[in-house]
């Protein structure tokens, strides 16, 4: 449940006193945008909303609070803790990670040394994305992922912000715990999961400790790039299961290919909206094509976001469809 009171700390007073006196569920309410000289936005129940000076959602442009330059920069100074330094490296990535896995994108003048974003000034953008667990969204999938004691190659296919994240995370937890498959007649202990969570998206560790549960056998390398974390998690801490967010470059189709090679199984994701779409993608169709996948699992936003449609194997043999 999102602690509302933790998260209006980190707004300007103006804003914090403007959402406070709303009557929003914060359990429904996914992101709210900061721009200067433009209207308050805020994503809610997957439906975008302006909020006017008393704090209600309208779909009049005209009567939205409008963000004035001061309001982000007061913002940015309770994110930061008055210390923007000392995010420094969060900020070179363009996104700050803070208590209860909130993560905050960041926009404005971007400043190059020989080539490499060095930092950010003139910060006049904010995106906040509000942490949402959903546990138990993954009972569905689960059945089909197992393979005895094992656990199934398993590539998730989903379009932007259809909760391939949510699923991802709560697949994780229960791998790592163990799991009962209720009216299946079968319980899997719990595996060591090793997760490289490249954009602090999965876990949202602050300061180390991810702030959604991932299980009690699961570690994590935060803000680091795919295939570097999955080498070093081989190496390190000897996961029988590596499990990643949005595959694609050449270096993460490599490095699944040590993993797995390595005796690991992978769970992974990818945007897409089937598996022939995925296939016609440069390096990752190879995988495919290869059947180096032993599952597909297909989610879209229809009725609902994170719909699971259809489940296949590696040959394409439909296992599931909604």
């Amino acid at each position: 449940m999102i602690r509302k009171d933790e998260l209006l700390k980190i707004f300007s007073i103006r804003l914090r006193t403007l959402l406070s006196k709303s009557l929003l569920d914060f359990e429904l309410l996914q992101e709210i945008r900061l721009r200067v000289d433009a209207p308050l936005l805020v994503k809610y129940d997957n439906v975008e909303y302006f909020m006017d000076n008393e704090g209600v959602l309208t779909q009049k442009v005209a009567d939205a609070f409008v963000i004035s330059k001061a309001e982000i920069k007061e913002t940015m100074e309770y994110i930061s803790n008055y210390s923007l330094y000392a995010f420094e490296e969060e900020v070179r990535q363009g996104f700050i990670t803070i208590m209860g896995g909130h993560r905050i994108g960041i926009a404005g003048k971007v400043i190059l040394e020989e080539g490499k974003i060095k930092s950010m000034k003139y910060i006049s953008f904010i995106n906040i994305r509000l942490s949402h667990q959903v546990k138990g969204c993954a009972d569905a999938v689960l059945p089909y992922i197992f393979r005895d004691d094992s656990v199934y190659h398993t590539l998730i296919i989903s379009p932007p912000g259809c909760g391939k994240t949510t699923l991802l995370r709560d697949v994780i937890r229960q791998l790592s715990n163990g799991t009962d498959l209720s009216g299946k007649g079968r319980y899997h202990k719990g595996v060591q999961i090793g997760v490289v969570d490249e954009r602090s998206e999965i876990a949202a560790c602050y300061m180390g400790k991810p702030q959604n549960e991932l299980g009690i056998r699961t570690d994590v390398l935060d803000c680091c790039p795919k295939a570097a974390g999955m080498m070093l998690l081989i190496r390190s801490m000897s996961p029988a299961v590596i499990a990643v967010d949005e595959i694609g470059l050449g270096e993460d189709i490599e490095a699944i290919h040590y993993a797995i090679g390595c005796g690991c199984k992978m769970i992974a994701t990818v945007h897409g909206g089937s598996i022939d779409e995925v296939k016609d993608k440069p390096l990752l169709g190879d995988l495919v094509k290869k059947r180096v996948f032993e599952r597909y699992i297909i989610l879209s936003n229809r009725g609902r976001v994170g719909k699971v449609e259809e489940i296949y194997d590696e040959r394409g043999t439909r296992l599931y469809l909604s």
